[in-house]
């Protein structure tokens, strides 16, 4: 019975220390999420415009899907000086210090510039 309790006590332990590293990670992934998202959406970009009649993007043009609750908006008030594409973490669970650690997020809005 106490062989039982040690190791009941032992496996509480572990779970303790695992438990919480397992919550950042699976938050982290939500910043992950958004910022492969952008990428994602770069690439359908650079695809849409290979073909030389492409000369303007709207939204609608992207056949990007994002993951989970992310959203995203393309703005191209001059689709020749740059494009901007920012995607909102949806589900809020991107940590603070992660975003805090990239100029690149502003809340849960991830940017990314394309300039030509």
């Amino acid at each position: 019975l106490i062989e039982l309790m040690i190791v009941i006590a032992i496996i509480g332990i572990l779970a303790a220390i695992a438990i919480p590293n397992f919550i950042a990670y699976r938050n982290k992934a939500f910043c992950s999420a958004a910022e492969s998202d952008a990428k994602s959406i770069a690439a359908d970009i650079a695809d849409y415009f290979a073909i030389p009649a492409h000369t303007d993007i709207v939204t609608a043009d992207v056949g990007y899907t994002p993951s989970g609750d992310n959203t995203f908006s393309i703005d191209t008030a001059d689709p020749s000086v740059n494009i901007t594409i920012t995607v909102t973490d949806g589900s809020g669970r991107c940590p603070q210090e992660y975003r805090d650690a990239s100029p690149d997020w502003s809340g849960f809005v991830y940017t990314v510039v394309l300039a030509q």
